[in-house]
């Protein structure tokens, strides 16, 4: 179904403005998932779409006008708008002319389908957007079960981490909002032991941990790294450096624990 909406004071174009915040997201369980390769990834997910804006330019593009048609076919609800209404809804500086209004799929740690091996990342107090986007994508192109967000973590539906999991939320396991205690519990309910990054007397080298069991790896913000809380129940691991660096950002740092891991899994 295909209409047209000329206002900004339209309540859809409001609706999709507040999204930008997280208190309407959470309030409306909804969130944004924005441009064309975003939205085309989204449609395929099978997630459910509330509605969909676009605009002309989108429209006269092959790509954009054989997505509007897909999401025509599957009965969605598509809104075309002026430019200038576009941005008023767009939560990005240059927008490509079409967002998805989409349903928030909450997982919860009962809901994760653990392998064989299970292989986790944990996430704690990771509060920058992009760094927890670039994050989640690394656990979806290294084939990890899952990814836990702890309590006082950026949330996962924020459109700046939606961007940045480049289409990743949607076909990888992500619990937001974990309460550090239920996890350490389901951990250990599933035998899973806990690494965590970070430099005390106890901590090995990244390379000479045995990453290859059914293993969940815990990153910290550079700030203030993994808590007390988690470190007391886990192996501490770091990153061997050289130079004169103090710390790696906590993308660049989990990318390399994260691949250290799938090699020595990958070897056994």
């Amino acid at each position: 179904m295909r209409e047209r909406i000329d206002s900004s004071g339209n309540e859809k174009i409001k609706l999709a403005a507040s999204l930008r915040q997280k208190k309407h997201r959470d309030r409306e369980q909804l969130f944004l998932a924005e441009g064309v390769r975003l939205c085309e990834m989204a449609a395929e997910s099978g997630w459910k779409i509330s509605f969909c804006l676009y605009t002309e330019t989108v429209l006269g593009e092959s790509r954009g006008s054989a997505l509007l048609s897909r999401l025509e076919e599957r009965g969605e609800r598509l809104y075309q708008v002026p430019e200038n209404v576009f941005r008023k809804a767009s939560a990005t500086e240059s927008p490509q002319g079409i967002l998805l209004v989409m349903e928030q799929k909450k997982m919860l740690l009962r809901d994760l389908t653990l392998s064989g091996h299970p292989f986790l990342m944990v996430m704690d107090g990771v509060r920058d957007p992009g760094n927890a986007g670039a994050m989640i994508r690394l656990a979806d192109a290294a084939g990890m079960d899952g990814v836990i967000l702890l309590k006082g973590s950026v949330d996962p539906f924020s459109d700046k981490v939606v961007r940045g999991t480049m289409g990743s939320l949607f076909h990888l396991p992500v619990c937001g909002n974990v309460e550090t205690e239920p996890l350490l519990d389901f951990l250990k309910q599933m035998d899973i032991s806990l690494y965590a990054t970070a430099l005390d007397a106890s901590a090995q080298t990244c390379y000479a941990a045995d990453l290859s069991g059914r293993r969940a790896l815990a990153f910290g913000s550079e700030a203030d790294g993994v808590s007390a809380e988690l470190l007391r129940e886990s192996r501490s691991i770091y990153i061997p450096m050289f130079g004169r660096a103090e710390s790696l950002n906590v993308a660049t740092a989990s990318a390399i624990v994260v691949y250290e891991a799938l090699r020595q899994r990958m070897e056994k």
